[in-house]
């Protein structure tokens, strides 16, 4: 029997197609092996959003070859999109098949052919993608909650941004073909599901169907009322009253949102081709807070964009020390060849954006913590996803996204339970269970 394994970097996209190819191939009969065993084919799923990711898919692929150097590697993702040519560099020896972002369904049929050459590649033109992949999924090995891909691609091409050129334009996936993953996730016992994509809040606008990601959010919450549904993310111009509306009327939809800020400066959000500012952003944050009090908010956070002088960074640091987020993703500006943001003057140097992406991941800490304090003593439900090897508890996320551990038994594990925080120390919240 053929031996596959399937290694992934970067973004919830990424994991869930490669959940699709795992379904594909036992499908064919192949055993899945973990990345650290030997296998007769080995799929890398790269990223390569930042130069740390780019690097971390090269150094996976060499690594992967020298232990496994007659495998056939079956390279896809945003790196395989882009760099193509480098692969051809770096894989010498190794049977390659190169599968680009809008091949991804023809994959596990490629890995599988026989008398095929030493080397396939598949890539094409991302840009001319008219469709989204079909990738249907039947499980997560090992996850608790499911991750649901509706939308690829994106059309804002942000200055600093390369996926539009790795993941194409804005596709759907066409509503039926939506319910029906929602309905293998049901039969399958998934308790928590994420809608997730590149750029969700555009789901639909490319098709003739008349749906949006609002009625979309509505119809998951209507028929699969014993799901738990929770946004990967929304931009601050697309949280308006209608998603406050849903959320708050439908018990299963999540009172989490992560909304992407980048900056808190006006004049870097225009340079970045961001399209809103930062007073869209204040509103946003003003108006879920005023409707759902509890609500998790997060944001992303980019540092040392080109020309961020410390002004800027201090406005920036200044607008999210003020606002009630929960927490920050922050990143330090990578420059990307092929974006506009590489070719800008002004370029901040190593130190500077070190020293500016600390300050932020500090601050990080800090409104993780007041969110968390602001929560004790309250009742949670938490959705146990594993025990904690360290220290034997139970670990699951609450409603509003805080990492919540209790004691229990195991087989509590892909349960919802009761809590109530009782404690949050530097390194966890805990609670204890309510009968």
């Amino acid at each position: 029997m053929t031996k596959v394994a399937v290694a992934t970097l970067g973004c919830k996209v990424n994991q869930f197609e490669s959940a699709s190819f795992i379904t594909g191939f036992k499908e064919q009969g192949c055993v899945i092996v973990p990345a650290t065993e030997k296998a007769d084919i080995f799929v890398i799923n790269t990223c390569t959003v930042t130069g740390r990711a780019g690097q971390q898919s090269r150094q996976l692929i060499r690594k992967i070859m020298r232990k496994n150097p007659e495998a056939r590697l079956v390279v896809t993702g945003c790196y395989a999109q882009m760099a193509a040519e480098e692969l051809l560099d770096i894989v010498v020896d190794n049977p390659l098949a190169i599968i680009g972002n809008g091949n991804k369904h023809l994959l596990v049929k490629t890995a599988l052919a026989d008398k095929q050459p030493d080397m396939v590649m598949l890539t094409g033109r991302i840009s001319a993608k008219k469709e989204i992949c079909p990738l249907p999924v039947q499980r997560f090995s090992g996850r608790t909650r499911a991750y649901m891909r509706i939308q690829d691609g994106c059309n804002n091409f942000c200055t600093y941004c390369i996926v539009p050129h790795t993941r194409g334009r804005s596709r759907s996936l066409p509503l039926e073909q939506v319910l029906e993953q929602m309905r293998i996730f049901a039969q399958q016992g998934y308790l928590e599901v994420i809608i997730t994509g590149i750029n969700v809040g555009k789901y639909g606008l490319d098709l003739n169907e008349g749906e949006s990601i609002y009625s979309l959010l509505e119809r998951l919450c209507r028929d699969f009322p014993s799901i738990r549904i929770r946004l990967s993310s929304v931009e601050p111009t697309e949280v308006d009253e209608r998603l406050l509306d849903i959320m708050t009327r439908n018990a299963n939809f999540m009172p989490h949102l992560h909304i992407p800020l980048q900056s808190g400066d006006d004049g870097v959000l225009a340079r970045m081709n961001r399209r809103y500012t930062t007073e869209t952003f204040v509103r946003a944050v003003q108006k879920i807070s005023c409707a759902l009090p509890h609500c998790a908010i997060g944001c992303d956070i980019l540092g040392g964009f080109p020309g961020e002088d410390d002004s800027a960074a201090t406005h920036t640091f200044k607008l999210l020390e003020g606002l009630p987020i929960s927490y920050l993703h922050v990143f330090p500006y990578s420059k990307r060849p092929g974006t506009l943001a590489a070719q800008y003057k002004n370029q901040v140097p190593g130190p500077v954006k070190d020293q500016r992406v600390a300050r932020l991941r500090k601050l990080d800490q800090e409104k993780k913590h007041q969110f968390y304090t602001r929560h004790l003593a309250t009742e949670q439900t938490i959705l146990v996803e594993r025990v904690h090897q360290k220290t034997g508890l139970l670990q699951g996320f609450s409603e509003n996204y805080i990492p919540v551990r209790c004691e229990g038994a195991a087989d509590l594990v892909r349960t919802l339970v009761r809590v109530r925080i009782t404690e949050v120390t530097d390194s966890a919240v805990l609670a204890e269970r309510v009968e």
